[in-house]
């Protein structure tokens, strides 16, 4: 059996769109301002221009992730989340792992991915979120890291399971600007 859809595998890193500042809320209650809305659903439109609809989707639990993945979402079809293989609904995970989370944090939630999943996007946070780009791709990951509502494409060269530092490397990015 192959593994994803045609033997090729796609990582779509995705930081969260732009939130409003804390204030009296906790970190994981922050809701986006209207711009990371506009920016989120035009990332989502992006990715469904280059043929980029996800089978699974990463999501920290954070209020500014989840909303963020809607957003992205309603701009892949203009409705509710249809993306993966013939349009189906992706798998969406949200993973508590996923928020405040190191690299290697991030690394391990991917090797859970099922072998079949052609497509997974990964919608979380600064630092971990550019960190993990740079060690799956050192020599071409952007140095200033991922601003939000940055998209960067990897393409492993390895199953899910055995993705490691160095093995995907980077063949686009996009900052997504309504």
């Amino acid at each position: 059996m192959t593994d994803g859809r045609n033997g090729q595998r796609t990582l779509v890193l995705l930081r969260h769109a732009k939130a409003e500042q804390s204030g009296d809320l906790p970190d994981t209650e922050r809701s986006l301002t209207a711009r990371g809305h506009a920016d989120a659903a035009t990332a989502g439109a992006w990715l469904a221009r280059h043929a980029l609809l996800p089978d699974v989707v990463l999501c920290s639990p954070a209020r500014r992730t989840r909303q963020t993945w809607h957003d992205v979402a309603m701009g892949m079809s203009g409705s509710p989340p249809e993306g993966g293989p013939a349009g189906s609904a992706p798998a969406v995970r949200y993973e508590v792992t996923a928020y405040d989370a190191l690299p290697d944090q991030l690394l391990e939630l991917l090797w859970t991915v099922e072998p079949t999943a052609g497509t997974v996007l990964l919608v979380a946070h600064n630092p971990g979120i550019s960190l993990l780009s740079a060690l799956l791709d050192p020599q071409r990951a952007d140095p200033d890291g991922l601003r939000t509502t940055d998209l960067v494409v990897h393409r492993p060269t390895t199953r899910w399971a055995d993705l490691a530092p160095g093995n995907a490397p980077i063949t686009g990015r996009h900052t997504a600007r309504a």
